[in-house]
Order: structure tokens, then C-alpha cells, then sequence
């Protein structure tokens, strides 16, 4: 079990006490990399018998040979990856219902510097963000271009993570739609997008899927939602991504708020 800052995921006991209907195809939510992965594949737990949940790790190019049998159409399961666009990738998930989670690039760059600086990140080769060197904005830069040799940068992983799949049979889902279907659970918008999702994912909606969401997006069991994240005393980020971080943003990757449905 994953534990999320001293406590266990209870989930998977949350799920069984639903009834829960197979799935009869596999179901594969990919996403960029701090897109809010979490939130929308515990949601989808939540319809899903816990025996059909693939999770063992996100699918990646990597280590893809050994997330093969999560795509295999004899024994269906829902999967959750950082899945680029190639060749390889559409042969292995060719059976799979494809659900497409994207995100604002402008609160990206946010939750990707975050998510660098806190202690749930692990790669050697740039901990030394974790420093107290760096300010905030010049991080913030570091995101958006990317660091030499070490991180790629915005425009590479929007291209092959997110835009290079689109028109290509995929459920796009915008996270901030996401955040306000479930904030708004009782609104005819959230009863929409939730229908939409689950008819993408195969899933027959039950009468009580108010319910289930509400479960499956509590926060506190993400452990890379931002109040859960320990960041370095002393450097704080905005609540919003900055004038000028924005700017960089349109000057590096012009033309992709609009194509994934951001103005």
C-alpha cells in the first residue's frame, strides 16, 4: 500500500464496498507528468473492481515490457501512465480505451516546480534544487525551458505526452474541468462531464457516482497534491503562475493553451 505522509491508502477497501461491474475492455489514463494524475485514477478506481486495477507503477516508455499485461483484452484492467507517442506505444495499447488528461501549461509550471523542490522527488541529478540556491522564479524558468541534460522542457513533454496523441482516438480531459466537476458535483456540468468520462472508460454509470467521486477525489489521498508535498523552509511559489512566467510560457510553446482548449 502507498502511504500518503504517515497514512495508509485506504481506497481499495472504499471500492469494495460498492458493487462493481468488470471492465470488458482495458482503460488507460495518460497523462503529462504533474497533469493531476492522481485525482482522476482514483476517481476511476472507485468503478473498477480493485482485482482490475493496474498498479503496480505508471507505464512509461521504460518500462512499458513490463506493464505489457495491463493492456492484454483477455483480462481487462485500468492502468494509469506518462505514455509518449510512438509507434511501440500505439501497437501495446492498442485495445485499450484511451483517456487523455491534460493541464493549464500556466499552473503546470506550478505544480511541476512544486513537485521538484519537495522531498517526494527523488532524482539525483537535480536535488540540488532543494538547496535554498534558486529562487522561486528562476525554478519557475527552469520548468518552462527545462535544465540541460537533466529535464526536459515544457514544449518536449506537451508535444509527445499530450498533443502528439490528440485526433487519435483519445477522451481528452482538461484537469481544471476535472476540479470543478467534482467541486460542483450537483450541477447538470458535473453530471455531463462525468457521464462523458465513464462512457469513454466502458463504464456504466451507477446511481451512486456522486458518491463514488466524492471518494475517490479526496485529496488527502494523493500524496503529491500540494498540501502534501514538503517543500524546502523559505521558498514559496504564487498561487498563480506570474505575468512574466506567462509570458515565457506563450514565447516558448506559442499556440498550445488554444490547441488543448485553454484562452
Amino acid at each position: 500500500m502507498a502511504v500518503i505522509k504517515g497514512i495508509k491508502d485506504t481506497l481499495n477497501a472504499e471500492v469494495g464496498r460498492f458493487e462493481q461491474a468488470p471492465l470488458r475492455q482495458p482503460v488507460l489514463l495518460n497523462s503529462i507528468p504533474k497533469g493531476g494524475t492522481h485525482l482522476l485514477r482514483n476517481i476511476l478506481r472507485m468503478f473498477v473492481p480493485v482485482e482490475q486495477h493496474h498498479d503496480r507503477d505508471f507505464v512509461q516508455v521504460p518500462n512499458m515490457h513490463l506493464h505489457l499485461d495491463a493492456f492484454d483484452p483477455n483480462e481487462p484492467r485500468l492502468a494509469a501512465g506518462h505514455l509518449l507517442f510512438s509507434d511501440q506505444s500505439l501497437a501495446n495499447i492498442r485495445f485499450a480505451r484511451h483517456i487523455l488528461l491534460v493541464r493549464d501549461p500556466y499552473d503546470w509550471v506550478l505544480a511541476r516546480a512544486r513537485f521538484f523542490v519537495s522531498e517526494e522527488f527523488e532524482q539525483e541529478n537535480i536535488q540540488h534544487l532543494k538547496s535554498g540556491v534558486f529562487p522561486a522564479d528562476a525554478i519557475m524558468n527552469m520548468m518552462i525551458f527545462g535544465i540541460h541534460q537533466k529535464s526536459p522542457a515544457l514544449i518536449d513533454i506537451y508535444t509527445h505526452n499530450a498533443a502528439a496523441w490528440m485526433g487519435a482516438g483519445v477522451h481528452l480531459v482538461r484537469y481544471e474541468d476535472a476540479v470543478k466537476a467534482v467541486g460542483e458535483i450537483d450541477s447538470p456540468e458535473s453530471d455531463a462531464f462525468f457521464a462523458a468520462l465513464l462512457d469513454a472508460a466502458g463504464i456504466e454509470r451507477p446511481d451512486d457516482w456522486r458518491e463514488r467521486v466524492t471518494i475517490g477525489a479526496d485529496r488527502r489521498r494523493s500524496r503529491t497534491a500540494r498540501e502534501n508535498l514538503k517543500l524546502p523552509q523559505g521558498l514559496e511559489f504564487p498561487a498563480k503562475l506570474p505575468e512574466a512566467q506567462r509570458r515565457l510560457v506563450d514565447f516558448h510553446a506559442p499556440g498550445l493553451r488554444t490547441l488543448l482548449g485553454y484562452t
